[in-house]
């Protein structure tokens, strides 16, 4: 059975709703790596040393410490943590509700938790499921997990509600750092072209048909280490040039019509050319990231 990572209650007007969190999420696919001795190539191992005399200092005798001043720390422990004077630590408090629509979950959405009421919550956690159905509403709440508060969203997810930590407002950044050109001229045909394939390529949103294949690449390399193979570098790819823009969304176009994955985009000749664009690469793709153990 699944262990709850938070118990509390939700603040709903003059109703508190006892209920357990849950994390909604697991990662899977991410690929570590150890870190290992040069000359015997087996694990290092990592140890916290005292600045003032080298001794080592052991995990479960590391003290947390809040800099106040150039090496001056206050003591914190988990117990000064839990007698925070914020009731966010123990409630999840209902600011207001807002319409479902209303909310830029691209920008703000960080964390899914979902939530269980305790025994004695079952009713009013139910009659707030219910209430959110019915208006067609989302509640806007603020919570205090991992040391920090967090505005979160509760929404309706199935049988049950979902707890959505978010980004603050000022934790995002503007796009005014980005280079967009402005008053970029582009024609009604080609409009109707890119709706026309956005058409064709238009279905229901159904997770379950997309798979991460990093992993399963990353095995192969590591299969072939082990046989003591050299590794080959995949055939390079077409990098993107200048196209005849309408000459390629008219072949997408056609291929989706078929039930065919559009190939890419060739240049066409110059002389036919009506409107070019220049796709920009960049000299060098950012790296996969990595997550050492």
């Amino acid at each position: 059975m699944a262990r709850s990572m938070w118990r509390g209650a939700i603040s709903f007007g003059m109703v508190a709703i006892p209920i357990r969190m849950y994390l909604a999420t697991e990662a899977h696919s991410a690929v570590s790596f150890r870190q290992l001795c040069p000359h015997c190539q087996l694990p290092i191992k990592q140890q916290r040393h005292c600045p003032t005399d080298d001794h080592v200092v052991a995990f479960n005798e590391v003290l947390k410490g809040y800099e106040v001043g150039k090496n001056q720390f206050v003591l914190i422990d988990e117990e000064d943590l839990d007698k925070l004077p914020l009731k966010t630590t123990k409630t999840i408090d209902i600011v207001e509700f807002v319409e479902r629509n209303e909310v830029p979950l691209g920008l703000y959405v960080k964390s899914a938790y979902y939530l269980e009421p305790e025994d004695v919550g079952v009713k009013p956690f139910f009659l707030l499921k219910r209430a959110l159905e019915d208006t067609n509403k989302v509640a806007v709440a603020k919570i205090a997990l991992r040391d920090r508060e967090h505005l979160s969203l509760i929404q309706v997810e199935g049988n049950t509600l979902l707890c959505n930590t978010l980004n603050w407002p000022d934790e995002i950044r503007s796009t005014e750092e980005l280079n967009l050109p402005q008053n970029v001229k582009i024609s009604d045909k080609e409009v109707a072209m890119a709706t026309s394939l956005i058409d064709n390529l238009t279905d229901s949103f159904k997770p379950e048909r997309y798979t991460d294949d990093y992993k399963a690449a990353f095995q192969q390399i590591v299969d072939q280490k082990m046989k003591g193979l050299q590794v080959m570098a995949p055939a390079p790819t077409q990098e993107p040039r200048v196209m005849d823009l309408m000459a390629a969304l008219k072949a997408s176009v056609e291929a989706t019509k078929q039930g065919k994955k559009p190939a890419a985009a060739r240049p066409a000749a110059s002389k036919a050319a009506k409107v070019k664009v220049a796709a920009k690469t960049s000299a060098a793709r950012p790296a996969a990231r990595r997550r050492t153990a």
